[in-house]
């Protein structure tokens, strides 16, 4: 829609009074949800939303301003309003021409705007009546499923336009399990940037199962060791730690203002010579790809630790001219509400050589994480709390008696520096990340990682 406008003359507006950077971001998504929440259909939700936003960098400073309205003159009327926002810096280079730039595939099978609603409240159903059934303990179960689809046209004052379609599709199912005055939680979500053909690899009973059966097995297990004791996390353990402890440290905004404990380490050795550490947009249906970022930059693969040495950070394009380079990619946005910030796609440890069966059986005791849950972090000095939401003891070598309530505590670069053991997997998790206000859809992952020595918090003595 914005190929339509007169793009000079918007940016011209725009960067009147000073300022060395403009964009245009124009959306329109349509979204579907349905929920099943105390064995009945809660929600049944459709809606359509729209906008454009304006933005304007000026000594590394952003000013923004969106609206609903989409005529060339409500436009140039919103980029007049900001301009009397911009008054210092530099006049940037506004170009003349804006040629549409090649569109990326993100293929689509099945569009889930064309399957019937009644097709997608079975799956719910099913997802609903395949936890509760995994056992009589099971007290409660929530089953969410939605799908987006976004239009989106980006363009900038130095000539950038491009254009981009995106479809997400999402099933996460929440079970709690009671007995007596126990009560303990499941949890397993799946989806990604993928259509309605997600249903054809992946069967909702299932997911509705493996949650329903963590909240029984965490009733069932025995209360967690405390101490100092090795941990393996598994490949299926998702990312968690990857994203939290370290990734968001490697945000180019947070280490520019001193608040990770990564800044100004950059050629620095930070982990282990068996991690490298990558953040990559362009895997296709993972919940984090985009053939362009929310500023029109190409998705890339973008290596931020290599074999333990900080090679760089992630920009956006903001961050990236504070560091004189150019954008990783990286600079995204909920909506057209919301100005880019810089925010990871998917974000991974490249698999190492080991055999994770082998890890196992050279690993006498400890505890073995099959699932990480949720955790809180400290970016400046990259200390941790992380919950396992399904865990194991490991003895003399194998997985032993399950355990509840366990909590990983340490700070990310000691971990990354002392992990001594990479296996040769991979395993992805989902998620949506919060950062400013802002959720993102992304994904994370890790191969079988053995820590030799991290604080295992628990109720029960090791």
């Amino acid at each position: 829609m914005i190929g339509h406008y007169h793009l000079e003359k918007i940016f011209r507006t725009v960067l009147r009074n000073g300022g060395s950077f403009a964009d245009l971001y124009h959306e329109s998504s349509r979204t579907n949800a349905i929920v099943c929440d105390d064995n009945k259909i809660e929600n049944v939700i459709s809606g359509t939303d729209a906008g454009i936003g304006v933005r304007a960098i000026a000594d590394f400073k952003t000013s923004y301003a969106y609206g609903n309205s989409f005529s060339e003159t409500d436009v140039l009327a919103l980029a007049d309003d900001l301009a009397g926002a911009v008054k210092s810096g530099s006049g940037g280079i506004i170009a003349q021409e804006y040629p549409l730039r090649p569109r990326v595939n993100l293929e689509v099978s099945l569009f889930p705007d064309i399957v019937e609603t009644t097709r997608k409240v079975a799956i719910v159903r099913e997802a609903n009546a395949a936890a509760r059934s995994v056992d009589s303990r099971v007290r409660q179960v929530k089953v969410v499923y939605s799908d987006k689809h976004q239009k989106i046209v980006m363009a900038n004052s130095e000539g950038f336009l491009v254009e981009e379609d995106r479809t997400y599709t999402l099933l996460a199912v929440q079970v709690v399990a009671a007995e007596d005055d126990l009560i303990q939680t499941g949890y397993e979500p799946v989806g990604g940037l993928i259509g309605f053909e997600l249903f054809d690899e992946v069967d909702p009973a299932q997911v509705a199962k493996t949650a329903a059966r963590r909240a029984v097995q965490a009733i069932e297990a025995r209360e967690a060791p405390s101490g100092v004791m090795p941990v393996i996390l598994s490949s299926e353990a998702g990312g968690t730690m990857i994203h939290e402890a370290v990734g968001h440290g490697l945000e180019a905004d947070l280490a520019l203002e001193g608040l990770s404990v990564y800044s100004d380490r950059i050629g620095e050795t930070v982990a282990s010579p068996l991690i490298t550490v990558i953040d990559d947009a362009t895997i296709p249906q993972r919940r984090g790809s985009y053939g362009y970022d929310d500023e029109g930059v190409p998705a890339q693969e973008t290596t931020l630790v290599a074999k333990g040495v900080l090679l760089h950070y992630l920009c956006d394009r903001l961050s990236a001219m504070r560091f004189n380079q150019e954008s990783t990619g990286n600079g995204r946005r909920e909506s057209y509400k919301h100005h880019p910030i810089v925010r990871m796609s998917n974000t991974f440890i490249a698999p190492g050589d080991d055999d994770p069966d082998a890890i196992l059986r050279n690993t006498p005791e400890g505890v073995f994480v099959k699932k990480m849950g949720g955790g809180q972090v400290n970016t400046v000095n990259g200390d941790f709390v992380f919950e396992v939401s399904e865990g194991y003891l490991i003895r003399n070598g194998q997985i032993g008696d399950p355990i509840r309530g366990a909590t990983l505590t340490g700070s990310g670069p000691r971990v990354l520096q002392s992990i001594d053991r990479v296996g040769n997997d991979l395993g992805f998790g989902i998620g949506t990340c919060g950062k400013d206000g802002q959720g993102m859809p992304v994904a994370d992952a890790q191969p079988t990682l053995r820590i030799p020595e991290i604080i295992v918090g628990g109720t029960a003595q090791k």
